[in-house]
């Protein structure tokens, strides 16, 4: 199943902002990683890319708290998407994420793409529990990360969440909304989904697709093709919702352009195939890293059935390397292998 006519392609950046006090790397600290990742999206702004995400972490040297991060990036920039990719709501408050969420969005005047999900397999063994949030008997922490998210909704919505006290309100009975409301934000949160299921779910829920990097599946198919069936799933099932806008739809992949011998000493030896391993148990297809010259990798891509169904590819940047690397490698992409995906700067 594709689509009768391809999408607008939009092309963002994807950082899990890792840092590491090792020879070679650009970002050894905290600071650094924080710090670069807001000076990485302003170079991204200039180069035309629409939009910055990062990835949130716990418990390891990587991002951990998007939203001081993205309004960091809102105030230094002026229109380049900011997101997540993603947040893991199993750790999350769903009213104060709410909050936070919407001051993040307003300070960007509408801006903010959000990714929430599940999460992935992480260091910490029972992290979510650390920051005392437990599944309840007979429920899974996928079911818990989905009652969180539904909460979530509910909220940034302005539904009315708690009961109002009488006694603050002259007398006046009801239920109050979180504050403040972002009109627009519900439209603009995307489900992280590593399954065909999962991303029919969140079809019915209303939120966007994200794809995952890997699927916890695998049905012999190559990873691009198993991802656009998924996509095919969750824009069917979009459809049979009854939802009256059109969906976005993201998928990401590691794009390395060889134009220098600095270049091909770090990538240049990379596999071009794809992985298929156990995760938790579960047999799981890894998508492949592009690497080559920009020629090449133009081709490639054309041809990489998901990155065609998608509207928006999030490209994964080496960030350890520094800004001044990564600003030179998505300005090879941008000027040499994205217009061959249907990517075109926008005014």
């Amino acid at each position: 199943m594709a689509n009768a006519a391809a999408p607008e392609k939009r092309i963002g950046f994807l950082s899990f902002g890792h840092w590491q006090p090792v020879p070679g790397s650009q970002v050894r600290t905290g600071r650094d990683a924080l710090v670069q990742s807001v000076e990485l999206a302003v170079a991204a702004e200039e180069l035309g890319v629409d939009g910055a995400y990062v990835r949130v972490h716990h418990f390891a040297r990587q991002l951990a708290s998007p939203f001081p991060l993205l309004a960091a990036i809102a105030a230094r920039t002026r229109r380049i998407e900011i997101g997540t990719g993603v947040i893991d709501m199993r750790y999350e408050n769903p009213l104060y994420m709410a909050e936070e969420a919407a001051a993040a969005d307003l300070l960007s005047d509408g801006r903010l793409q959000l990714g929430v999900s599940r999460g992935s397999p992480e260091t910490a063994l029972r992290g979510s529990e650390a920051f005392g949030y437990v599944p309840p008997e007979g429920s899974s922490d996928g079911d818990l990360a989905r009652q969180k998210t539904d909460l979530f909704l509910a909220a940034i919505s302005g539904q009315p969440v708690v009961d109002a006290d009488p006694r603050m309100t002259g007398g006046a009975a009801g239920r109050l909304a979180v504050q403040p409301q972002s009109p627009g934000l519900a439209e603009r949160i995307w489900w992280g989904s590593g399954t065909r299921a999962t991303a029919e779910w969140a079809a019915r829920q209303g939120m966007n697709l994200m794809s995952s990097t890997l699927l916890s599946e695998d049905t012999g198919v190559p990873f691009d093709e198993l991802q656009a069936d998924q996509i095919a799933r969750y824009r069917a099932a979009w459809a049979d919702a009854g939802w009256e806008r059109d969906p976005r739809v993201s998928v990401s992949r590691s794009v390395m352009p060889i134009v220098t011998d600095l270049d091909r000493q770090y990538f240049g030896e990379r596999s071009g195939e794809d992985q298929v391993g156990l995760l938790e148990g579960v047999r799981a297809r890894f998508g492949k890293s592009y690497v080559g010259e920009p020629d090449q990798l133009a081709e490639e891509l054309a041809k990489d059935a998901a990155v065609r169904e998608a509207d928006t590819l999030l490209l994964t940047v080496p960030n350890m390397l520094g800004v001044d690397y990564n600003a030179r490698l998505l300005e090879t992409i941008v000027a040499h292998v994205a217009p061959a995906i249907g990517w075109s700067p926008r005014a």
